[in-house]
């Protein structure tokens, strides 16, 4: 059976996107030697000066985990910082990691233009694919479930993995490969990727009121329909894409009318709305369930970072012995 790594970093709410594009494929891997974590080493890498909340988002991440249908009985969810093995590696493979390698990572540099309010020219903020490769190769996963954009950290891990092995003569960790979520990309309010730091999101948290107010009042729709009688191209309109996958059974019936103008746009986002939120229901309920568990919540993560050491640990002896740090 394969071992599976993945995690969250708790900067804000879980949203839409964190459920369609990672959560349902957590979920459908829970069967494995799983492992799920809530990365707040790496939320401070953007979150360094607001401390005080990540603490309080982290609770909010497990919540959602638990409420997107994740079971502790079948995977393992732990907070990362609770682990310190990850730290540790992260360290270690620092060491060996070319500067080079991180200068030239795609996603930093995005990220550097995306977050332009924000002192991001950090030791921490540069070198954090490294502790992600930590966070992988200290459980020696085989499988991360991951988006589109995390794939050049993913290719990253496996060049750390193999300069390892190279540099010491022992292959101590399998080279990880992704698996992709079926829906890559879920369009936010916008039509850009749905993402915390856009605005353009709609949360696991919200109500069916706040669900049909941020669709009515702020989803776009395929500019070239300013009128009823507009006709459009389904494919450029976010709320096309929700339809496909919240609405599939009548998805070509919603794309002829848009083609045709037979219908309004706004009657179009009522529709889809209803089918959002039938499927956003079970994980509001599980989310209000589990908001009132405090005192079980603990015990999950107290019992994952248990587990999660108790398998660190030992990769962690077979690397200092590996790097001459233990006889």
């Amino acid at each position: 059976m394969s071992r599976v790594l993945s995690g969250t970093r708790p900067t804000g709410k879980l949203h839409l996107g964190h459920l369609v594009g990672a959560l349902e494929n957590f979920k459908k891997l829970q069967g494995h030697d799983s492992f799920f974590m809530i990365a707040d080493l790496h939320a401070l890498t953007t979150e360094y000066e607001h401390k005080t909340t990540i603490a309080e988002k982290t609770i909010e991440v497990v919540v959602d985990y638990l409420a997107s249908g994740l079971d502790p009985d079948q995977c393992t969810i732990f907070i990362q910082s609770e682990v310190g093995e990850h730290a540790t590696l992260g360290l270690l493979f620092s060491m060996i990691t070319p500067l080079g390698w991180l200068e030239r990572n795609p996603t930093y540099k995005d990220q550097l233009r995306e977050l332009k309010g924000k002192d991001l020219h950090t030791h921490g903020f540069l070198g954090y694919p490294v502790l992600q490769a930590a966070d992988i190769a200290i459980y020696k996963a085989e499988k991360v479930p991951v988006g589109e954009d995390q794939l050049p950290h993913l290719e990253l891990t496996r060049e750390i993995v193999r300069r390892f092995h190279h540099l010491y003569g022992k292959e101590i960790f399998p080279e990880p490969e992704a698996v992709l979520t079926p829906v890559p990309r879920v369009p936010g309010l916008d039509g850009r990727k749905m993402s915390k730091s856009y605005g353009n999101c709609i949360d696991l948290s919200d109500t069916r009121e706040e669900v049909i107010r941020k669709v009515k009042t702020q989803m776009v729709t395929d500019p070239a329909r300013k009128r009823k009688e507009d006709k459009g191209d389904p494919e450029k309109c976010p709320v096309f894409f929700y339809h496909k996958f919240f609405n599939p059974e009548k998805a070509e019936a919603v794309a002829h009318a848009c083609r045709n103008a037979s219908r309004g746009c706004v009657d179009c986002k009522m529709e889809m709305c209803e089918k959002l939120n039938l499927f956003m229901d079970p994980v509001r309920e599980r989310r209000k369930t589990w908001m009132n568990k405090q005192k079980e919540i603990r015990e999950i993560l107290d019992k994952g970072a248990a587990k999660a050491r108790s398998v660190a640990r030992q990769t962690l002896t077979e690397v200092s012995k590996a790097m001459g740090l233990l006889a």
